[in-house]
């Protein structure tokens, strides 16, 4: 296997610091969800961000290969739950529109989405995704 691509982001503060890039092209201040923090995001919007854009690009491909290239837009979201057994986990619904497609054209592109996306392969099995057409 040949990899393509490789990031590195350093965090400092935890859930109440920063996350940055070390060329300082990418940084962000983080806080815990529900505060209010000015310009600061949290890690669950982290995720959201990262994980719709890498499923409408999985989107674009499937299409793509479909012959059945049409405006498409995933928004994803990304709740987080507390239990007194595990702890904290996240769970994700990804709410995915194709402009033109009807529902189980819709469905068939977003589940050959799934397959191809680098995300879904990695949280499949351990975290639940719901695969919404809207």
């Amino acid at each position: 296997m040949k990899k393509v691509y490789e990031t590195k982001i350093i965090n400092t503060g935890g859930r109440e610091g920063e996350v940055y890039s070390p060329d300082h092209s990418f940084e962000h201040k983080v806080t815990s969800p529900g505060k209010k923090v000015e310009n600061a995001t949290n890690p669950e919007q982290l995720f959201a961000a990262a994980y719709s854009a890498c499923f409408n690009g999985a989107l674009e491909l499937a299409m793509s290969q479909e012959k059945d290239e049409h405006p498409s837009t995933v928004t994803a979201r990304v709740g987080l739950f507390a239990d007194d057994v595990e702890g904290f986990h996240i769970e994700v619904t990804l709410e995915i529109h194709n402009e033109g497609v009807d529902h189980d054209r819709a469905t068939f592109l977003a589940q050959k989405a799934d397959q191809i996306c680098p995300y879904s392969k990695a949280l499949r099995g351990n975290v639940p995704v719901t695969l919404e057409i809207v």
